[in-house]
């Protein structure tokens, strides 16, 4: 908790010298501060009560006008497009200038209300008291300044960085979700010239597919139950095409737990189809897939496994190369090295073991 309390103070503190809304609060901060440092010096007080604070005010605005012209054109103008030679040329012209200006003015203007009986050294060494305080106020507002850009550079490259990620997730799961369809199209086909009747019933689930796609996919999270039937309805229309065919999804994870938790959708099609098309028997053995999904210690645990004929090879190589590719690339944008996956391959079954953070 105390950490915490710490946490909040630090990013109320970056926000107030980042964000534009506090820009007026900031200014009115730093102007009050300018003047309480000039206040407390001496070179003022050397001066007649009638007429120093005039002077103060004077030597005030005079230095605020040099700290403004520093801030708003030689920092953004010069030291912010790499022209520090110039900068830092510009920077000490500036200074010069203005100090001689301030000089000249009480040289020949303020002279007369000098309190006689002060020494000039003195008189010269409040003076010198008072710009010398003002350096660092300099200094730090030019800092501010260069903090300010750098923070806003660097939550630009972030804002660029999400978008290509969110892009190369989009593209990657709409590579996937067309080929599911396409496969799932296929099969209805099929089956509308062999056996009319579970054409029909295939269509009426796939009609839920739709409904997933439509509206639960295109969201960044989906529900773990909604993605466990969408896998249940699509390994059932293929047991109702398929003879010899079992299919099983266990999960010993308390109901509530898997009601509560949400995954990125379509995250285990790629395996579940890869399974389905590597099950296939060829001399009209049983084949099957078995799915294990658990939720633990924040951890979800996937395990897909299916029977192989080692006889057997599937003709669409691109499916097995580029989907697993895809998978794998969009498992490594979304949880980075916080993923585990696993794929042992023997010559009678094929499992695939994924852990990812939940």
């Amino acid at each position: 908790m105390k950490y915490s309390s710490h946490a909040l103070k630090d990013k109320l503190f970056i926000d107030f010298l980042m964000e534009d809304r506090y820009k007026f609060l900031r200014h009115l901060v730093f102007l009050i501060c300018f003047f309480l440092f000039l206040y407390f010096t001496h070179f003022w007080h050397w001066y007649v009560p009638e007429y120093k604070y005039y002077i103060l005010l004077f030597v005030y605005f005079s230095l605020i006008l040099m700290a403004y012209i520093n801030i708003y054109i030689l920092v953004p103008m010069f030291f912010f497009k790499t022209h520090y030679a110039s900068y830092f040329i510009l920077l000490i012209i500036l200074g010069v200038g203005g100090l001689n200006l301030i000089g000249y003015c009480f040289s020949h203007y303020f002279s007369e209300y000098k309190i006689p009986t002060l020494q000039d050294d003195e008189r010269r060494g409040g003076l010198y008291e008072g710009v010398m305080m003002c350096i660092p106020i300099i200094m730090i507002s030019t800092t501010v300044k260069l903090l300010q850009k750098w923070t806003k550079d660097n939550n630009r490259i972030i804002e660029l960085s999400n978008l290509t990620l969110n892009m190369e997730l989009n593209e990657l799961r709409n590579q996937i979700n067309p080929h599911f369809l396409f496969n799932m199209l296929n099969n209805v086909k099929a089956l509308i010239r062999t056996d009319p009747e579970k054409a029909s019933t295939v269509i009426i689930k796939l009609s839920e597919f739709l409904r997933y796609q439509l509206y639960e996919n295109s969201e960044e999270k989906t529900l773990l139950t909604s993605e466990i039937d969408f896998l249940s309805n699509f390994l059932n229309l293929e047991k109702i095409r398929r003879e010899n065919f079992s299919v099983e999804i266990d999960s010993k994870t308390d109901k509530r737990m898997l009601n509560s938790t949400f995954i990125p959708p379509n995250l285990f099609t790629t395996f579940v189809e890869n399974a389905v098309k590597h099950s296939v028997e060829i001399d009209d053995k049983d084949s099957y897939v078995k799915i294990k999904i658990e939720v633990e210690n924040k951890k979800l645990y996937f395990i897909c496994t299916n029977s192989q004929n080692p006889n057997y090879s599937i003709s669409d190589k691109n499916y097995g190369g580029l989907g697993l590719a895809n998978i794998k690339r969009r498992l490594e944008l979304l949880y980075q090295d916080q993923y585990s996956l696993k794929i042992v391959s023997t010559e009678k079954e094929y499992t695939v073991n994924l852990i990812i953070p939940v």
